[in-house]
This record gives structure tokens, sequence and C-alpha cells, in this order.
């Protein structure tokens, strides 16, 4: 469990440097990611796209969620449901309550679907082989371990780390977008 505690001060140390970010450098940077977003193939075929809300300092997802909704495709977020988190699709933002974590989630009566094309992750830190720091709680992994999809993370250049300590129920990512550039993970 050595590795616990070296992700815990990890976790809190990008914690702290990402919200020292201002916000108009954290709106710039999302309007850049939410561009090279189309650059991937994966994501722009998808039809059915998991998203989060943002919460804090993280990128801001919600201009990404309308072009989403504009252009036809499907827009699923996460809702958390006792330990485990399950999509729930909306079609516009009046979909949405606070939930777990004061995170907006979606209501009860949103169609659920986990077979998803792609996943856009919320991310603390990643290291250029896809290893993701989350924020603790396992849903992702757990998730991701379930359902075989692609995987994106939105995440400020600042917080790539050389390496990131991989436990055994880490999924790695397939895609990582900073405000500078994209790349598929080196796996």
């Amino acid at each position: 469990m050595e590795d616990s505690g070296k992700k815990e001060s990890l976790r809190n140390f990008l914690l702290e440097k990402r919200d020292n970010t201002s916000y108009d450098l954290l709106k710039i940077a999302s309007d850049k990611m939410q561009k090279k977003l189309k650059k991937i193939y994966a994501f722009t075929n998808a039809q059915r796209i998991g998203v989060y809300y943002p919460i804090g300092s993280e990128i801001l997802t919600q201009n990404i969620i309308q072009e989403i909704i504009s252009k036809g495709q499907e827009v699923f977020l996460p809702k958390v449901i006792n330990e485990k988190i399950e999509f729930r699709r909306i079609t516009d933002f009046s979909n949405l309550e606070k939930g777990s974590f004061d995170i907006m989630e979606p209501r009860d009566d949103c169609e659920i679907n986990n077979s998803l094309d792609v996943i856009l992750v919320p991310t603390v830190g990643i290291s250029p082989s896809g290893v993701r720091l989350g924020y603790g709680h396992g849903f992702y992994d757990k998730f991701l371990a379930e359902h075989k999809t692609t995987t994106i993370s939105l995440i400020l250049e600042k917080q790539i780390i050389k390496n990131i300590p991989k436990s055994e129920h880490d999924v790695l990512i397939d895609w990582v977008i900073t405000e500078d550039r994209m790349f598929e993970t080196q796996r």
C-alpha cells in the first residue's frame, strides 16, 4: 500500500497546481482542447459519448456537451449509485441536478446506457503511458474494467507526470489532450 500514499501526495500536489490556474487560462485551455477533440476519429464518429460535468478547476466541458448535443450525438453523464457510476443520457442542462460530492448529475428519470463509444474521463494527473490519477474513489476504474470503450483525458500540460504509480485495478487511458498537444498513449 506504499503506492497509495505516493498517489495521495501526488494527487494533492497536482490538485494544488491545477487550482492555481486562473479561470481565464482554464477557459482558453478548455477551448483549445475542444478543438483538438474533433481530430480524434473515435470521438467525431461516436454516437454515444460519456462526459463529466466539471467541478473545481477541472477542464470546462459545458461547451463540449453543448456541441455534442447540437451535432445530434448522444451525451451521457455519470451518476453515482452506491459504490459505482452509471451513465445517463441528457438532452440539455435542465436534465441535471446536484448529486454525490456536489457534482451535477443526470436526474433519476434520464435513460441509462453504459454501452458508450467514447468517455472523457476526469483526470488529476496522467503519465505519457496513460496511467491516470483520479480522485481516489475508483469509480471510473471500476466502470472501465467492466465496459470497454475509447477513453480520453482532457488535462493541463502541467498535470502530465513522467511516472505515476500504477495499481492493479488502474485502467489505462487511450488519448491525452492538453492545451498544447494531443497524443495516443504509449502502451
